[in-house]
């Protein structure tokens, strides 16, 4: 059940091409009576972009997603455009006095820090009057829990958690951080995962 005035989202990430996996989150989704599903990045696999976006549109949800390592900003946008939903990446939206914002990509594939920290700059100016924050990234920021994979996270993504102050910052691509939540300042760090992660605020 819904808190009224809340927001309300289902998050997940590292779909990969499952087609099964994407008609599971959206049936979740649809049973939770989410505001909005958010994809945080690698939502194909080998360029296989069939059936990942459409059981989310067969159960009418509104789809917020931006780019991984494993596909590009065009391949996004080219779902965005096809099934009618929002790619986040640069962007921002307003809905119950909460403001969302995302960049996508990953530092060593297809992004540099400059690239990450400048497209959240941009989201995030549009969203000055709003309660509270969610920003979007596939990637984990420098200092964050999910480090202990080995893997560094980003620089440019830390430097907009304290420059821009979002209440929740929404991230995967570390696979075995699935799940796995910390703090960097007052802002919550969520490692959704592939299984997803209901998320209220």
């Amino acid at each position: 059940m819904k808190t009224q005035n809340k927001l309300k989202i289902l998050a997940a990430g590292d779909i990969h091409g499952d087609s099964k996996l994407a008609k599971k989150l959206a049936e979740k989704a649809k049973k939770e009576n989410v505001d909005f599903v958010v994809i945080a990045g690698d939502i194909t696999g080998v360029l296989d972009t069939k059936n990942l976006i459409k059981p989310f549109k067969d159960e009418k949800l509104k789809v917020l997603l931006l780019h991984g390592n494993h596909e590009d900003f065009a391949t996004t946008d080219f779902l965005a455009k096809l099934y009618n939903i929002k790619n986040i990446d640069g962007y921002s939206l307003k809905y119950k006095n909460v403001g969302i914002f995302g960049a996508g990509g990953a530092i060593g594939f297809n992004a540099t820090e400059k690239d990450i920290f400048e497209t959240l700059k941009k989201g995030d100016k549009y969203l000055k009057d709003v309660g509270k924050k969610i920003m979007i990234t596939h990637m984990h920021p420098a200092g964050s829990k999910s480090e202990f994979s080995g893997f560094a996270g980003s620089r440019g993504i830390r430097r907009a958690i304290k420059e821009f102050n979002p209440d929740i910052l929404i991230h995967s691509h570390i696979h075995e951080g699935e799940g796995i939540e910390g703090k960097i300042g007052k802002t919550r760090v969520i490692n959704v995962g592939r299984k997803g992660k209901i998320i209220e605020l």
